[in-house]
């Protein structure tokens, strides 16, 4: 059985902490619908002032949502519309302190005003998705929550295989 501690010290002390939580959770799984489930109760619940965390896989088209924790989500995304379409399109890490003030946002939680999402890239340069986190606090990802969920990310990517 896996029990979450409590996240204790620095932002980027509670980030080492979290990564670590990650990657006992993953560990010899490789089945990304159970990896993407568990990273997201994992993060939603470790980390403050979030009101959805989750996945968008790619299908080769467009983005699917796959699992979360939140509110319900837009299912569909397309590759050239909102946070996560840019994040998927051009695979760098969107990390938006208004989100009303970014071009093309979708609105899938009317609550939230900040968002970052991390692409998700395969060694082969294959897109897989991304990993999305929204906020109803405006500005509440900084750097150190960049680095963190990028590093949280790329275990998931690992996990993979």
């Amino acid at each position: 059985m896996f029990t979450a501690t409590t996240l204790a010290g620095s932002k980027p002390e509670q980030y080492t902490q979290l990564l670590e939580q990650a990657r006992a959770l993953l560990h010899d799984e490789r089945d990304r619908i159970a990896n993407a489930a568990n990273l997201s109760a994992l993060v939603y619940h470790a980390l403050p002032d979030l009101n959805w965390a989750g996945f968008y896989f790619h299908d080769g088209r467009e983005l699917v949502v796959g699992p979360f924790q939140g509110l319900p989500a837009c299912v569909r995304i397309p590759l050239d519309k909102g946070v996560c379409g840019a994040a998927a399109s051009t695979r760098t890490t969107q990390r938006v302190e208004d989100v009303h003030a970014f071009p093309g946002h979708i609105a899938c939680d009317s609550a939230s005003r900040s968002e970052l999402v991390v692409p998700l890239v395969a060694s082969d340069d294959s897109l897989i998705g991304v990993f999305d986190l929204d906020s109803p606090e405006p500005g509440r990802f900084d750097e150190e929550d960049q680095r963190g969920l990028e590093a949280i990310a790329a275990v998931f990517v690992k996990s993979l295989g």
